[in-house]
């Protein structure tokens, strides 16, 4: 496999994902930002949609979320007490997508995406040998 997710000493360690991935392939592979085109909702529903789309993009491309070394998670009018939906919509995605590993990922409030339906989008960075 090429990617090692990893908890070091000294770091907290994080349920949803790990502090650090060691890549050692040689494919590097991008995701563009993934939606949830069809799927409008709550932020749950939403965000369940851009994980299933990203595992799709990486499925188009012979990788799976266990080449993910890097994921970005963009929130439209993020606030702290909305972490329980994110987690959820998470947690939905990776049962449907029987994903254990949780690769390093980064999270930013933002003022607007696309279009006013879309509350979220999902980028990913994934490693092949």
């Amino acid at each position: 496999m090429a990617v090692t997710l990893v908890n070091p000493p000294g770091l907290p360690e994080i349920d949803v994902y790990r502090q650090v991935s060691v890549a050692t392939g040689s494919r590097l592979i991008h995701v563009a930002g993934q939606v949830s085109w069809g799927a409008d909702g709550d932020l749950a529903t939403q965000v369940e949609q851009c994980y299933l789309n990203v595992a799709t993009a990486l499925a188009g491309v012979g990788a799976s979320f266990a080449d993910v070394v890097k994921l970005t998670v963009h929130v439209v009018d993020w606030t702290p007490d909305r972490m329980p939906e994110l987690l959820d919509g998470i947690g939905r995605a990776f049962a449907k997508l029987g994903v254990e590993a949780r690769p390093p990922a980064s999270l930013f409030g933002i003022v607007a995406l696309d279009v006013p339906e879309h509350l979220v989008e999902v980028e990913a960075t994934a490693v092949l040998d």
